[in-house]
């Protein structure tokens, strides 16, 4: 017997072992089929609940991602599935369920890590963080070694001309290119800003809308601009991308690696932290807020919705003081956390050095005025951040208290810019812009995409404070606490039983409903998820949690 002939019987018995263990074995084990998953909602009272769902298949616009995914190769490098072990759940989420792969033929798990796992991408970034990664991923991550793919956008050849619209607007020349793209007639228009190397991003949204060049820092001093279009290909791209892990729900508003709540915490000012600082800055915030930190970096056209912060002009959103400016501790809960809805992503994977360093870079050499070079302002040195507010312990969601909140949206007139639904089309929506000149547009409340964080006292430190640089006001001295507790809690509730991901209401009977909304009801985690019908969790039945999920690994 020869050893060739002895490695082609092998081979044989591979490869016929091969196909009964994952084409034939596969349709005895029930978890090859199961549609069940664990999934996070959100209550009628606000809270969050994992409870036991059945997966979803992809939508029309998501198939065509996935086979444009699988096209482009983009599964060779990204796996996905998180397997249960702490480092991997600290990283991407939840441990991975047979169910969520349900509708994928074949599956994606992957072995190979070479890129990030994609498993628990879904909503981790916004569609414009997309289209500025596939356009140069190294634009946002100087490290990657993914390649830019260009070939998925409308690029036209030459160069366009900003021109004048005859009504005091800059808009683009009007040329067969330029109309493929615009509706020039059109009485609704659309912003767009370019980047500083003259690169102009056109969303699909645009095809029906007039366009308006808008450069309030003159952030581009140019007469003419390149062009990288939107396409259907890229936006069934990122439709599937968004999709995977929201099998899940909710489940990011859980997710403890990012959950951070400081008051204060700081670095003495030193000039080798700023140092660091800077380093780190230009690794991982450069691409999006730029070298000047002024919010125009290269991937800064692309984020038409929602520009990338200004910190020359050192104001900020989210903070818990009386005053504009924030702690350290505010900024940092911000960077970990990141913003959801935005490109701005959670950075808790950052040693927290990094992290603190990076704050004393952006407060004491980007928040500075330099329009009169010979007396910088710097306005955290000038006018440091006072005292936080305290905010106390929240009262218990009842009936009453989501009734009070109703009656405050319409007192605090919330519906005028979130509309009455709360999903940001009330009748001052439109021309909203932010003190730099750009158009803002509220959020949309039902989406559960809360940009400061998504527990009630997050909501209410918002309320209380309001958002600096926005036309959102302070309601800290129009309401005692208990009314803006209330008022939180029904911004809350606005997203209740919602898909994150389609914002549709979800499938659940009002019997579980009224099950998951009982207060002292705990289901906190996945093994301890609601069963529908049951009335009881996961764990607390006879067979545990195989009894009403799969789980993968």
């Amino acid at each position: 017997m020869t050893a060739r002939f002895v490695a082609l019987v092998a081979g044989v018995l591979f490869f016929f072992l091969a196909v009964f263990t994952q084409g034939i074995l596969p349709f005895f084990e029930p978890t090859a089929r199961t549609t069940k998953v664990t999934t996070v909602v959100r209550t009628g009272f606000g809270q969050l609940k994992w409870m036991v769902t059945e997966a979803t298949d992809y939508t029309p616009l998501q198939k065509e991602g996935r086979a444009i995914y699988l096209r482009e190769g983009c599964w060779y490098c990204h796996s996905q599935f998180v397997r249960p072990v702490t480092g991997e759940t600290r990283r991407w989420g939840p441990v991975t369920e047979a169910g969520e792969f349900a509708y994928d033929v074949p599956h994606l798990f992957g072995t190979r890590r070479i890129g990030p796992d994609l498993m628990r991408v879904g909503l981790k970034f916004s569609d414009e963080w997309h289209l500025a990664h596939f356009w140069d991923p190294r634009m946002l991550s100087p490290d990657s070694i993914m390649a830019p793919y260009r070939g998925l956008f409308n690029e036209p050849a030459g160069a366009v001309r900003i021109v004048d619209d005859g009504a005091g607007n800059r808009t683009l020349e009007r040329t067969p290119v330029t109309e493929s793209l615009f509706n020039f007639d059109s009485q609704i228009s659309i912003s767009l800003t370019p980047s500083a190397d003259g690169l102009l991003f056109v969303p699909l949204a645009a095809r029906d809308k007039k366009p308006i060049v808008l450069i309030p820092g003159e952030q581009f001093a140019g007469e003419a601009v390149r062009i990288a279009a939107e396409t259907q290909e890229l936006q069934a791209l990122i439709a599937y991308l968004q999709k995977l892990g929201m099998q899940r729900g909710k489940w990011r508003d859980l997710f403890e690696p990012q959950q951070l709540e400081v008051i204060d915490v700081t670095f003495p000012r030193s000039d080798e932290w700023i140092a660091h600082g800077k380093e780190v800055y230009e690794r991982r915030c450069l691409g999006c807020h730029g070298v000047k930190g002024d919010g125009n970096g290269p991937a800064a056209t692309f984020l038409y919705k929602q520009r990338p912060r200004d910190f020359s002009a050192a104001v900020f959103k989210f903070r818990l003081t009386k005053e504009p400016l924030p702690t350290d501790g505010d900024l940092l809960r911000t960077i970990t956390r990141g913003i959801r809805g935005t490109a701005m992503p959670a950075w808790h994977e950052l040693p927290v050095n990094d992290r603190l360093a990076v704050i004393q870079y952006i407060k004491f050499e980007l928040a500075v005025d330099r329009s009169d070079p010979s007396a910088p302002y710097a306005f955290f040195v000038e006018e440091p951040p006072g005292p936080p507010l305290i905010i106390g312990r929240p009262p218990d969601p009842t009936e009453q208290v989501l009734t009070r909140g109703k009656e405050i949206w319409q007192a605090a007139k919330c519906w005028e810019c979130h509309g009455q639904g709360g999903k940001g089309d009330g009748e001052k929506a439109a021309g909203l812009k932010d003190d730099l000149g750009f158009p803002i547009v509220p959020a949309d409340l039902t989406s559960g995409q809360y940009k400061s964080g998504p527990a009630v006292e997050d909501i209410f430190r918002t309320i209380s404070t309001g958002m600096s640089g926005t036309p959102m006001p302070s309601y800290r001295n129009a309401f005692p606490d208990e009314d803006r507790w209330a008022l939180s809690y029904h911004v809350l509730v606005l997203s209740a039983y919602k898909d994150p991901l389609t914002l549709e209401p979800l499938n659940i009977p009002e019997a579980d409903r009224k099950a998951l909304d009982e207060l002292d009801r705990q289901a906190a985690t996945p093994d301890k998820a609601y069963v529908p019908g049951s009335g009881t969790a996961v764990g607390a039945g006879e067979n545990g949690p195989a009894a009403g999920m799969a789980q993968g690994g």
